[in-house]
């Protein structure tokens, strides 16, 4: 078993944000390429993004560029899940049902959220939490503490696999209006 700290655990969260993004996990391994958050090639969080704010695809551009880009727009992240233990060979295993069930260390994410005083929403990448019992219980309690504390909490569909018109307009209006 190999244990996989998450690759942006030292990222730490801009107090301005007014938009947090929730994802699950993006494993520190030789295999993972991506440079920042949602960075992996077969994801499109960098399109959507500038698109719903009238600005250039940032996909392809440089990290300095993504971050002087959330800056500026208040939007933040952070995953789930801190750190994994994985058989030899999965640590670039990116299915979620796969990594519900290898959690060592969780992220504090509520904790986070109570440092943000700018916040005014919050929204998990992913629709459903069927398939995944251990994350299901850890985003339970943040929409919880989100109703307790009046912050808008939203189920996004992923910016992963394929980019749309329709995921576009999904993504537009929460950043945007907030629906």
């Amino acid at each position: 078993m190999t244990i996989i700290k998450h690759r942006f655990l030292t990222h730490e969260i801009n107090p301005d944000t007014e938009i947090l993004i929730i994802g699950t996990f993006n494993p520190d391994a030789k295999d993972n390429k991506a440079e920042f958050f949602y960075g992996r090639e077969r994801n499109f969080l960098w399109r959507l993004l500038p698109t719903a704010f009238g600005a250039e695809n940032l996909k392809d551009k440089t990290r300095q560029e993504k971050f002087d880009f959330i800056k500026k727009q208040k939007i933040d992240f952070i995953d789930l899940i801190s750190e994994v233990e994985v058989e030899e060979g999965e640590e670039t295993n990116y299915e979620d049902k796969y990594i519900d069930s290898k959690v060592t260390k969780w992220c504090d994410v509520i904790a986070e959220i109570k440092k943000l005083k700018k916040i005014k929403r919050i929204c998990l990448t992913r629709k459903t939490l069927s398939d995944i019992p251990k994350m299901k219980i850890q985003v339970d309690e943040i929409q919880k503490y989100c109703v307790v504390n009046n912050i808008p909490f939203q189920f996004l569909k992923t910016p992963a696999r394929t980019y749309s018109i329709n995921k576009q307009k999904i993504w537009t209006d929460f950043l945007i209006d907030g629906n």
